[in-house]
């Protein structure tokens, strides 16, 4: 029987990852997503599947946490907002250069700076152009629901372990606090050390039987080697963009325009769509749910279908950079976001369509 639950986007985050059997995990409270760590301190994973639940003394000390775990094979993840993983991004950069899945949380708010505890869109490029140093990818997956933040644990774990890269669920204040109906995933057992070794082959466990222990770094003194690990990284992400690619569409079918948005834009961009087309106005949506790897193609599909596109964000103006890429000149797209932790009405939204495409 299904386990339905009332829960906020933030709790469920906490609920999957005990179910999913995650083995660790490492954070720092920070508003709009302090009930993560709140909620794993309530369940006390740690009694009933063996889950390790630390407050580290910062972000900073989180993150290299994750590496630690990361590298000797266990599920580990941390959780943060906006201020908190621009401080991460070091530690990020060295787990995707060491090849380390992992999963984090980014429940996004206003910036730049401390900015406010109002929710926001603008770590967008930040995730999905890199955000720390080097030439690296994250698998970006953007919920629009409660009941996506909880599937995302698994399928971010699932695909992190897949292509040895970490992970992010990059979420928003409105998606990490409203509450909605949830059904969680069963409970999984957390793999044995025997299976551990068994599907992390490179991991460093302390067990070498006989060989040479592996060793974990993201170190490359030599420019050719260190090239080489870049070639190969390259092309990796490559395959994740060939295979990995997720993305909803609703009404796009006879749609004379596109809304683009993903996360809670995607909620209210749907109800204004509804509203539009009430009027007679035939608009569709697309909604990426992996930010990277973008739906490039799918987008590029439209330009000559539809008569314009919009691109909603809660920002200045960000991933409508990679809309105009993907349609290369050959429709109009424009851009409508609020600032501040401003979230839009969906009226609003059907004024800014007619005044800037129709």
């Amino acid at each position: 029987m299904e386990e339905v639950v009332l829960l906020k986007g933030n709790e469920a985050i906490s609920h999957a990852a005990v179910r999913c059997g995650v083995d660790g995990y490492f954070g720092y409270p920070i508003t709009p997503q302090s009930e993560i760590l709140e909620t794993l301190a309530e369940l006390k994973p740690w009694e009933t599947t063996g889950m390790v639940v630390l407050q580290a003394e910062s972000e900073v000390a989180a993150i290299n946490m994750v590496y630690g775990g990361a590298g000797t094979g266990k599920m580990v993840m941390t959780s943060s907002s906006s201020p908190g993983i621009s401080l991460k991004q070091e530690g990020i950069s060295y787990l995707a250069g060491a090849e380390l899945p992992c999963l984090i949380v980014n429940v996004m708010r206003g910036g730049p700076g401390l900015g406010t505890i109002q929710p926001s869109q603008a770590d967008y490029f930040q995730t999905v152009k890199g955000g720390g140093h080097g030439d690296y990818r994250l698998i970006a997956l953007a919920p629009s629901s409660v009941q996506e933040m909880a599937d995302f644990v698994n399928l971010g774990f699932e695909l992190a372990f897949k292509y040895r890269n970490p992970a992010i669920i990059l979420t928003d204040g409105v998606i990490g606090q409203m509450m909605e109906k949830v059904v969680l995933p069963p409970q999984k057992t957390r793999r044995t050390e025997e299976e551990l070794i068994a599907q992390c082959p490179w991991a460093s466990t302390g067990r070498t039987n006989g060989r040479k222990p592996n060793i974990i770094t993201s170190l490359e003194l030599q420019p050719e080697p260190m090239e080489q690990n870049n070639l190969r990284f390259q092309a990796k992400y490559r395959l994740i963009e060939e295979t990995e690619v997720r993305f909803e569409e609703i009404n796009c079918d006879d749609a004379d325009y596109l809304i683009i948005a993903f996360g809670s834009m995607a909620r209210i961009g749907q109800k204004a769509m509804e509203m539009a087309r009430e009027e007679g106005i035939k608009v569709g949506i697309l909604r990426p749910i992996t930010l990277w790897p973008f739906p490039t193609k799918a987008i590029a599909d439209y330009a000559d279908k539809v008569k314009g596109m919009l691109s909603l964000e809660l920002n200045a103006g960000q991933m409508v950079e990679d809309i105009r890429l993907a349609v290369n000149g050959k429709v109009k797209v424009e851009h409508f976001g609020r600032l501040g932790g401003i979230v839009p009405d969906p009226d609003e939204i059907v004024i800014a369509l007619k005044e800037k495409l129709i």
